[in-house]
């Protein structure tokens, strides 16, 4: 099990080029995303969403994106 850093943290770890170096092969996205969408949340909600995305080790857009999807695939009236 990996400790989890703060952002603080993170960053001076990163910092040095020693911990620069990329793991294993690199990794592409399944589909091109198409266009920014800028999106506003209260400071509360945004607060949630980056503790939520920590939690589950995922940046904040990635977060979103997998929400966005999987409310779109529980509602019943968007099937095709």
């Amino acid at each position: 099990m990996t400790n989890k850093k703060t952002r603080e943290e993170e960053r001076d770890f990163y910092a040095d080029p020693e911990n620069q170096v990329p793991q294993g092969p690199a990794r592409r996205r399944r589909a091109k995303l198409t266009e920014l969408v800028p999106v506003r949340f209260a400071p509360e909600t945004l607060a949630k969403i980056r503790d939520a995305a920590d939690a589950d080790d995922r940046s904040v857009s990635s977060w979103i994106r997998r929400a966005v999807d999987r409310e779109l695939d529980q509602d019943p009236a968007r099937s095709p």
